[in-house]
């Protein structure tokens, strides 16, 4: 174990939708350090190919990154006690025979999937494939985004492995080829019931579409594992040795393990890029019901559920701020929302997981068109805008943690917000007036938090169950709590304008 000042080094690898990160985190007396080390972009990049362009990730550069953050890091205290990767979920590259990347990712918000899940359900029906994998229906899904890959003549063909994006990481800095289950189980391809792959999807890839998806998968494992060491030749210079953990590396199931939660009795919302909405189970809901309001069970950390649902999330803001910022409007965001907390409430809202604000685009054009549609005056300018963002956000929340509350039959008592969205101080007070729930905001660094929490302990520097690890965030990080107040009449009716 490295210690430097009596507490061994671990160094978490986060990759987020806008940036890549390596921060380090040690443990002493129940309280966990962090320090963000290195900070590297992360550009998606749009090429042209026959008929249109496609959306890739730079993973190349994302890698890059992560390399030149351990070495700074491993040099900085003498070595690392262990490294974990969280990213994104559902997107993957593919390997030849020799182990060589074919291309750089398709990024999920490429349009190559429109019309891929009607397509597969042709073969598979939904209702059973949700009594499989009990997932959300997203365009996106690995499922689906392998099926629109058989099209194409050279690709799928060439292909050997296939890992998600923290799998392809861990596979270049160990040389061991993994799938993690929590990421794994937002794919399409896991049994939500067995944390083991799902035959008959793998059927419909292999039997209807051609995919060879058996030989590309490897062995499943859980989170805590340690996987291999960090290899020398691939440059990570101090950090060579270093055991690779595989942590919850789908970001949510890192963040949700970071929730400071002291009961069982909570909902939360991991809150950036996108935000998760959901409560912590035992085991899946697979019901009808469940499916008609398209929730998921994705795998949690130490054999949990995260039932949730997917909503567009901070998206729509980050999208509007990059359309200003093309358009020569310099918009600072503390500003806007400070003005926007003056605009009168709820005067616009628009549903934020309309399948026209997924793509990159002029958000503030299609918010507005959307809202026409409804019969409601469009905002006016940024304060406005920003303001029906927000309003729309906590209005999906409201929506979300009442419906996972009934459909899982878990009691809520209160929201945890953890994530980017824990600052926002306007969503959060919104999200508690919304949902007449008190809400507990932080850690904004829930992810690395509960990244480094999870390697801390595989590795020996702390013990016990999930609830001792969220005692150790409790005491880490400054958490601020909101109180229902206002009148709740008035998201009645919001909501119901809005869906009926």
């Amino acid at each position: 174990m490295v210690e430097k000042g009596g507490a061994a080094v671990h160094a978490a690898i986060d990759l987020g939708a806008s940036s890549g990160r390596v921060i380090t985190g040690r443990v002493r007396d129940g309280v966990l350090r962090t320090e963000e080390a290195a900070r590297f972009a992360n550009t998606p990049v749009t090429v042209p190919v026959e008929g249109g362009e496609r959306l890739h990730w730079d993973v190349l550069s994302l890698y890059r990154g992560a390399l030149e953050g351990l070495r700074a890091v491993a040099g900085s205290h003498g070595g690392l006690a262990s490294v974990g990767i969280d990213s994104w979920a559902v997107d993957y590259g593919l390997l030849d025979a020799d182990g060589a990347l074919l291309g750089n990712p398709v990024h999920y918000r490429d349009a190559r999937t429109e019309g891929v899940p009607e397509e597969v359900f042709g073969y598979l029906p939904a209702d059973r494939m949700y009594a499989v994998n009990g997932l959300q229906v997203q365009r996106f899904n690995t499922v689906f985004q392998l099926a629109a890959a058989a099209d194409d003549p050279q690709l799928v063909p060439l292909a050997r492995d296939a890992l998600l994006v923290p799998d392809l990481l861990g596979y270049w800095l160990t040389g061991e080829r993994v799938w993690e289950v929590t990421n794994a189980s937002t794919t399409g391809l896991v049994d939500a019931r067995t944390r083991d792959w799902a035959q008959e999807c793998l059927d419909v890839l292999e039997g209807s579409f051609g995919v060879p998806v058996r030989d590309m998968l490897s062995r499943l494992v859980e989170p805590g594992t340690v996987v291999g060491r960090l290899c020398a030749r691939a440059s990570v210079g101090g950090a060579a040795g270093a055991p690779l953990v595989v942590v919850g590396s789908h970001d949510t199931a890192s963040a949700v393990v970071a929730v400071p939660a002291a009961t069982p009795h909570f909902a939360y919302v991991s809150c950036g890029t996108w935000s998760l909405v959901g409560v912590e189970l035992d085991a899946p809901v697979r019901s009808e019901e469940s499916r008609a309001a398209n929730f998921t069970n994705e795998l949690g950390v130490d054999g949990t559920v995260r039932y949730l649902r997917n909503v567009m999330g901070l998206w729509l803001l980050q999208e509007s701020l990059r359309t200003w910022r093309e358009q020569s409007r310099d918009v600072d965001l503390a500003n806007l929302l400070e003005r926007a907390a003056r605009v009168p409430a709820l005067a616009c809202v628009v549903d934020v997981d309309d399948p026209r604000f997924l793509p990159p685009g002029d958000m503030p054009a299609r918010i507005a068109a959307c809202a026409a549609e409804r019969g409601q005056r469009p905002p006016e300018g940024e304060a406005e805008l920003a303001r029906c963002v927000i309003d729309s956000l906590a209005l999906a929340y409201r929506r979300a943690v009442r419906q996972a509350a009934e459909l899982s039959g878990r009691d809520v008592e209160v929201v945890h917000v953890v994530g980017g969205g824990s600052r926002n101080t306007l969503l959060c007070r919104l999200t508690a007036e919304a949902t007449g729930l008190p809400v507990v905001a932080g850690p904004a660094e829930g992810t690395a938090a509960g990244n480094l929490l999870v390697q801390a302990r595989a590795v020996g520097a702390v013990e016990g169950e999930l609830s001792d690890l969220r005692r150790i965030v409790a005491a880490s990080f400054e958490l601020r709590r909101y109180e229902p107040q206002g009148d709740r009449a008035r998201w009645e009716d919001a909501e119901r304008r809005l869906w009926g």
